[in-house]
């Protein structure tokens, strides 16, 4: 469902989202959005810059610190026509750093929800999701201006180098009302992620995608979902994949708060090129202790994901977890992962805005590689209106990487601006 329709099958089938259809909470889509476009000029510190390098035998990084700049730009809003809703996100930035060292960088996220209502009953959404980054945070919170949950799609969000990153992700979903209790959903994914450094291992996934949605009264929603996904690597030997089935629950706890669950089992089927020693005669014979060979893994894992929000007229906050399958960061391929997240973004009548977002994660790897592998990011922006569609802005991000099995995985980042914004408009800058 997107933001401000009002066409009677919407309003009459209107309910809690759907968490395991990527819906954003039902409440966001309340108000229409201006769009609105922003410009805005900062002065950058960040440490930890580091590339797909070692800088000594020990395999230890060349953790750099440089002061910098940055100009960013970007739009977003939301619009409707008869049958179809419009949702748009979308920044980029120029970064530019004293301390070379190939760090210089355009980055862009772009975000983009469409409901089309064929008929009464049929429904067909489309969200799509893309850009290019080359220091990521771990972030993808809920926005205003798109009406479903980034978290829900595949984002790059724990990479460890900062190298140029390259994402799409596209999922298109066709839902079926087939009475005022029911409906059913069926959908297909589409995501690939490369990067410039030829030593990073890019991914290309397939998925397909269907559920039962059954409204018990005017609050909840409970049901059925079934995902499959299949992805495969560039530059490494190995392919997974994944059947999911879940139980879905949804409740609008009031007008502005929801809760969204879904729980279940994941079945994982995974081959990898693997190292394995060799008999000791032939060991002798060759001169080797060692050989590859292909593995073939099948697993069973409990999956699922819950999200509490409260959306209000200025902004929301929420909370979410999940457990599930993903393909990794560049250096691990398929893992199991673990991800707790939360947010609050408010945007105020008069002069302040403020974005708060933080993520934990924690993942096996199972593939390339086996170990665990941890992120923990946090962002914090404020901007405060000074004069005519002029603001002031201060942000400050951290990323803390560890792992026990890996010793030169760990490392702490930063990066802090303060800068001034323009906006049009008498509302405050909105935080993206």
């Amino acid at each position: 469902m997107l933001s401000g329709l009002t066409l009677p099958a919407f309003a009459q089938y209107a309910g809690p989202a759907i968490l395991s259809r990527g819906e954003a909470p039902a409440a966001l889509s309340a108000p229409e959005i201006k769009f609105r476009p922003f410009v805005e000029l900062d002065a950058t510190y960040s440490t930890g810059l580091a590339g797909v390098a070692v800088s000594d035998a020990q395999g230890n990084l060349p953790e750099l610190n440089s002061y910098g700049g940055a100009l960013a730009w970007g739009v977003s809003g939301t619009h409707s026509w008869k049958h179809t809703k419009l949702g748009l996100d979308y920044h980029g930035g120029l970064n530019y750093y004293a301390q070379q060292g190939g760090f210089d960088s355009l980055s862009q996220a772009f975000l983009l929800g469409m409901t089309h209502q064929f008929t009464r009953h049929i429904t067909f959404t489309l969200r799509e999701n893309a850009g290019m980054f080359t220091r990521a945070f771990g972030l993808g919170g809920l926005s205003q201006a798109v009406p479903f949950d980034p978290s829900q799609s595949y984002i790059p969000t724990t990479d460890f180098f900062d190298n140029r990153t390259y994402y799409v992700s596209t999922q298109a979903d066709v839902k079926i009302q087939k009475t005022a209790r029911l409906s059913f959903d069926l959908g297909g994914d589409n995501f690939l992620t490369r990067y410039r450094a030829s030593g990073l291992i890019g991914v290309t996934g397939l998925g397909a995608h269907a559920d039962a949605q059954y409204r018990l009264d005017r609050r909840s929603t409970i049901g059925a979902s079934y995902n499959y996904a299949h992805f495969f690597f560039t530059g490494q030997f190995g392919a997974a994949d994944i059947h999911s089935v879940q139980a879905t629950y949804a409740r609008a706890l009031s007008a502005r708060v929801e809760f969204s669950a879904a729980a279940g089992a994941s079945h994982v089927e995974q081959t990898f090129i693997q190292s394995v020693p060799v008999d000791p005669v032939i060991a002798i014979l060759l001169g080797v202790s060692s050989t590859t060979e292909i593995g073939h893994v099948l697993n069973w894992i409990p999956s699922g994901s819950l999200r509490l929000s409260y959306a209000f007229h200025q902004g929301v906050a929420y909370v979410t977890a999940s457990r599930g399958v993903t393909p990794g960061n560049g250096l691990f391929t398929t893992s199991y992962s673990d991800t707790v997240a939360g947010g609050y973004t408010y945007t105020g009548v008069r002069r302040w805005s403020l974005g708060v977002l933080s993520s934990y994660s924690r993942a096996r790897s199972i593939g390339n590689f086996e170990g665990e592998y941890n992120g923990l990011a946090a962002n914090f922006t404020a901007s405060r209106l000074i004069g005519h569609n002029v603001h002031f802005l201060v942000g400050y991000s951290a990323s803390r990487y560890d792992s026990p099995n890996f010793g030169n995985y760990n490392r702490v980042i930063h990066d802090a601006r303060v800068g001034f914004g323009y906006t049009p408009g008498d509302v405050p800058l909105r935080i993206w």
